[in-house]
């Protein structure tokens, strides 16, 4: 095969795309039609909690529209990291989506489930195979113990193995971005390293464009190089906008870790061809002397409660550091009052207006603004205690005086009712590491099922 063209509907699936644009892409005849399914952008929350970030209702109409032009086009349809974070609730729930759509459209074909949800005791007895990443700890025993999930992140190869074994619609669980399109592409003969480059592209969709919005790209790789083309006129690739994204979620800029090898980018070149079509050529694969898998996983810290209120209370907000200070030694007094001693929770006052984005960072040390916000946050080892210190911070923050105090009512406004807010379990990031597997295959096993 001489070219290979693959068309990207969106960054994440459930973000939306124009119809307009798949028909365009569709009628360019790619080979491959497919989106990425997630990412750890939104924190571990989905990933412990087995949830979605994108709505059912706006994923199903994405899904929708892809399948019914893959079954009718008879290419296959890939996604990645199946249902935001690429665990087994979030593989099978996209799973029943598609079920789910094929039976409404009368829709029928072969579906591979690849699932990357590890197995505990399996991955207990590699450690000795494993390295960590981030500079967090080596991974050790209790860490796994304590993981409420955890997922391996795979490369192209147990994908292309789903395409050998004659799937049309491919459910990866958690994957590199890349790897869903870099699959079928070097699986055609295409070399790696544009192959590679093509996934960095199309994995955001319609990102390396301007103007930038959740929308289709086209990538068609010929020989050593390839091209970058949006199917909405309203939208074009420049070298700037490409060039743009290739930095886009790499520590280095020319170097992309994957696995299996190094995306080497440091002598590429971008050529606009057209006003909308750029190309790409240079970049390297060098392929890995030990192939390693990426483990995300991600254990329960806790249960939280927020309340969010907000004051233009002049006096007040030339005082705010000393009220704040104060504010907290009130709410440790009250707690240890009610018997919940201050290692038993953890509060943090985000001021909006002031620092709540850089926190001690923030070099701007006045403040100026005429009204300020709050973000009251209890952190506690069950909801109970997260709910009981809130409200005490609330009460204390609403009606606490301060020298020169002329409001004699609250003094906050609060925009909700209810102003405390339960947010449940908050999970936080406990394994981000690498183990080398015997194999690409070995931590990703693949299901098969004819739908339809």
């Amino acid at each position: 095969m001489k070219t290979f063209t693959m068309l990207s509907t969106s960054g994440i699936l459930g973000y939306g795309y124009a119809e307009e644009s798949l028909r365009i892409g569709m009628s360019r005849k790619p080979q491959v039609i497919g989106c990425d399914g997630g990412s750890t952008d939104p924190g571990p929350h989905y990933l412990g909690a087995g949830t979605s970030f994108c709505s059912r209702l706006s994923v199903k109409r994405d899904l929708r529209l892809m399948l019914q032009a893959a079954v009718a086009a008879n290419i296959p349809c890939i996604i990645g990291t199946s249902g935001g974070a690429g665990g087994e609730p979030h593989l099978q729930d996209t799973a029943a989506l598609v079920r789910e759509i094929a039976r409404e459209e009368k829709l029928s074909f072969r579906m591979a489930l690849i699932h990357a949800e590890q197995d505990k005791p399996w991955l207990t007895e590699r450690l000795g195979r494993t390295r960590p990443l981030a500079k967090l700890p080596p991974l050790d025993a209790a860490t796994i113990d304590r993981a409420t999930r955890i997922v391996g992140m795979m490369g192209p190869e147990p994908i292309a193995r789903a395409l050998d074994g004659g799937a049309q619609v491919i459910l990866a669980g958690r994957s590199s971005d890349p790897a869903q399109w870099a699959a079928p592409a070097i699986r055609a003969g295409m070399a790696p390293a544009p192959s590679w480059y093509a996934g960095k592209m199309l994995e955001c969709g319609a990102e390396p464009t301007t103007p930038k919005e959740p929308d289709c790209l086209l990538v068609t790789i010929e020989g050593d190089h390839l091209t970058c083309e949006p199917p909405n006129p309203i939208r074009r690739c420049t070298p700037l906008s490409v060039a743009n994204f290739a930095l886009h979620e790499n520590s280095s800029p020319i170097h992309h870790v994957e696995p299996g090898g190094l995306l080497d980018t440091s002598d590429v070149t971008f050529e606009a061809m057209t006003d909308r079509v750029v190309k790409v050529a240079g970049m390297r694969w060098t392929p890995a002397a030990t192939y390693t898998v990426k483990l995300e996983g991600v254990e329960l810290a806790g249960y939280r409660a927020i309340t969010i209120c907000a004051t233009r209370d002049p006096v007040l907000i030339s005082q705010i550091d000393d009220y704040l200070a104060t504010h907290r030694a009130k709410v440790a007094a009250k707690a240890a009052d009610f018997g919940v001693p201050a290692e038993s929770y953890r509060m943090s006052v985000r001021t909006i207006g002031r620092d709540a984005v850089m926190a001690g960072w923030e070099p701007v040390k006045t403040v100026t603004s005429h009204e300020l916000g709050f973000i009251v946050e209890v952190l506690a080892e069950t909801q109970d205690v997260a709910n009981a210190v809130l409200a005490m911070a609330r009460t204390s923050l609403l009606h606490a005086d301060f020298a020169g105090r002329l409001c004699k009512e609250g003094n906050m406004a609060f925009p909700f009712s209810p102003s405390d807010i339960p947010l449940g379990a908050l999970y936080r990031f406990s394994i981000f590491h690498v183990v080398a597997p015997d194999d690409p295959y070995e931590m990703f096993p693949i299901e098969y099922e004819k739908v339809g």
